[in-house]
C-alpha cells in the first residue's frame, strides 16, 4: 500500500494539474499539519482516495470548524455536509480510525512556545493520549494491534527536533512508542531544506518519518 504524506509546504509537484500523473497510484494520503484545507481539497478531489489529516500550528483558520464543541450543532446542519464534500478529508486529531486497514491515530499541534492556538504543553499532550487507550486496548482485542500509525505534527523529543522551543519535540510521544508500538509515527513541523537532511529514524519498533513537503510511503498489507 502507498500512502501520500505531506505537511507543512505547498509542494507545486503536488499542486499540478498532473497530480494524478504523478501520484494516482496511492492508496492513501496523510497530512501532519500546517497546510490550508484548500490544498488538503485539492489532494482529495484530484487524487480520489481517502485523506486524513490532523492540525499543526499554523494554518487554524478551519480548526474551529472541526472541533468538539463545533460538531454537534453542525451535524444537525447543511454546514457539516458542505465542509465534509469541500474538503473531502477525515479529521483525525484525538482519536483513532481504520482506513484501508490500517489503524491510524491523530495527534497535531506543537510545543506551547507563546500559548497560541493549538499549542500543548506535556501534561497536556499526556491527557490526550489517555484519552486514546480505550480505543487501542479494544483494537489490540480486536485487530491484534495496538496502531499502525500514529500522525503527529510536532516530532518526538531528541528525534528530529530542534532545541528552540516551537521546534522541540514531546517526551510523552516517545512514552506511547514504547507502550502502544505503532509501526511507524509520521510527523511534520520540522522543515527540511536539505536533499540529505535525515527523514527516517528507528525508535524501538517504531518508524519516526518526517513527513516535510511530500513523502510517500509504501507500506505492508496488514494480516487481517
Amino acid at each position: 500500500m502507498k500512502i501520500l504524506c505531506v505537511a507543512d509546504h505547498i509542494d507545486p509537484l503536488v499542486y499540478s494539474s498532473s497530480v494524478k500523473s504523478r501520484f494516482g497510484d496511492v492508496d492513501l494520503v496523510l497530512s501532519a499539519g500546517d497546510l490550508p484545507m484548500d490544498y488538503i481539497g485539492f489532494i482529495a478531489s484530484s487524487l480520489n482516495k481517502p485523506v486524513g489529516f490532523v492540525f499543526g500550528n499554523h494554518n487554524l483558520k478551519e480548526l474551529p470548524t472541526f472541533s468538539r464543541s463545533a460538531r454537534p450543532l453542525l451535524d444537525s446542519t447543511s454546514i457539516h455536509s458542505q465542509i465534509r464534500n469541500q474538503f473531502g478529508a477525515t479529521y483525525l486529531e484525538d482519536r483513532v480510525r481504520r482506513i484501508n486497514g490500517l489503524l491510524i491515530a491523530g495527534l497535531g499541534g506543537s510545543m506551547r512556545y507563546n500559548n497560541g492556538e493549538h499549542q500543548f504543553t506535556e501534561g497536556q499532550m499526556y491527557r490526550r493520549m489517555w484519552r486514546l487507550v480505550p480505543r487501542l486496548l479494544w483494537n489490540r482485542v480486536v485487530h491484534g494491534r495496538y496502531l499502525d500509525i500514529l500522525l503527529t505534527h510536532a516530532s518526538p523529543r531528541g528525534i528530529h527536533d530542534r532545541q528552540d522551543p516551537c521546534h522541540v519535540g514531546f517526551r510523552s510521544m516517545l512514552w506511547f512508542m514504547r507502550r502502544f508500538r505503532p509501526r511507524y509515527l509520521l510527523h511534520g513541523h520540522i522543515h527540511l531544506y536539505d536533499l540529505n537532511a535525515q527523514r527516517v529514524t528507528q525508535f524501538r519498533q517504531t518508524q519516526v518519518i518526517n513527513v516535510y513537503d511530500h513523502y510517500v510511503l509504501d507500506v505492508e498489507e496488514t494480516d487481517e
